[in-house]
């Protein structure tokens, strides 16, 4: 290598290094792009029903956006915050339910294993109680939602963070052509029409993967709604609410999703409970193999395992944010592995043949 390619790799590393470095950065600008590609979406489909210029559609997508965000504002938001307030309060006293009901439990296998009462989970309330304090689990536990809840509704940084992405995202939507051609200039020449072409997939399987995402996550809302309204449990405009947010992280959030309505049932019936759990469990399988694969224009087939990969390392490395994006940052990065790494690298790769 000579100087001018050692001088390249050296400016490489160094550009990697201080990507590292503003990783946190780096992330809330793919989160503002993925947002992006969502309005740019939103426009093409405005574009295609009514066949007007891309400055009306785009005009008429914000208006839109911005009546459906009054309406839950005003008609959806204040339910939801109250029944959730009211949720995270009886999360305590279902844990101190299931606490009991273990205890029982227990006691009775050992009296017909053994005869006697050897103190069930006696231990555990010690490590919690005092005799001065025997609530002190469900205030632990209530303390701890409080901290929780707090930390989530601590808006200072969050909130110039939450601007920032959507800013960056609204100028991105207006011109994307042109902050694509900004990107490739940082592409070799001679790749520039291919990484446009990669670039383009990116940006279809972003948009199948969010259409696909919409849907599904409304359509479990409704199923968990109609399913908890005839089980008779509380609360369901909260947990419904909650199990479509929650749809949009893979693996984790379905299951985060349980917890709160089968506490809210546990507090009635444990039967209910359990009902509940089965009933989540149906919704979820639904989702996978019929609405999923139903609404998903482009099958992105995404493997269980590599998607849960995907969320702990993107959660190492990103914190929460990573997490939420896990799943849209798994797309553009099969896509690109599959354009860039397997078709232009390794299969034009051919085998010397070795003299014998």
């Amino acid at each position: 290598m000579n100087f001018g390619q050692w001088l390249g790799l050296l400016g490489l590393v160094a550009g990697l290094l201080v990507l590292w470095s503003l990783r946190e950065v780096v992330v809330l600008i793919f989160a503002a792009v993925v947002v992006a590609m969502a309005l740019c979406t939103l426009v093409g489909i405005v574009r295609r029903q009514l066949g007007c210029s891309r400055g009306l559609a785009m005009a008429l997508s914000l208006l839109g956006l911005l009546v459906v965000a009054a309406v839950a504002a005003t008609a959806i938001i204040p339910p939801f915050l109250a029944q959730f307030h009211e949720l995270l309060l009886k999360l305590p006293h279902a844990a101190d339910t299931l606490l009991n009901l273990l205890q029982q439990a227990i006691e009775a296998g050992s009296r017909m294993l053994y005869g006697q009462r050897d103190g069930g989970l006696d231990w555990i309330r010690k490590m919690f109680a005092t005799p001065e304090n025997p609530g002190a689990l469900a205030s632990g536990l209530g303390g701890g939602a409080v901290k929780l809840l707090g930390l989530a509704g601590n808006l200072g940084s969050g909130l110039l963070q939450t601007l920032f992405v959507l800013a960056v995202a609204l100028m991105v939507a207006a011109q994307p052509t042109a902050y694509r051609e900004v990107l490739l200039l940082l592409v070799p020449s001679f790749y520039r029409r291919r990484a446009r072409q990669v670039l383009l997939q990116c940006g279809e399987a972003l948009s199948a993967w969010m259409v696909g995402v919409l849907i599904s996550s409304v359509c479990v809302a409704l199923l968990a709604a109609v399913g908890l309204s005839l089980l008779g449990v509380k609360l369901v405009a909260a947990n419904a609410v909650l199990a479509g947010l929650l749809n949009v992280i893979p693996n984790v959030g379905p299951t985060l999703s349980t917890i709160f309505p089968m506490s809210v049932a546990l507090l009635d019936t444990p039967w209910k409970a359990l009902a509940v759990l089965a009933m989540y469990v149906v919704i979820q399988n639904l989702e996978s193999y019929v609405i999923t694969p139903s609404v998903m224009h482009h099958q992105l087939k995404l493997l269980p395992g590599l998607t849960l990969t995907a969320q702990l390392l993107f959660t190492v490395l990103f914190g929460p944010l990573g997490l939420l994006l896990a799943l849209p940052l798994a797309v553009c990065l099969q896509v690109i592995l599959r354009e860039v790494v397997i078709r232009d690298i390794l299969d034009p790769w051919k085998r010397q043949r070795v003299p014998f």
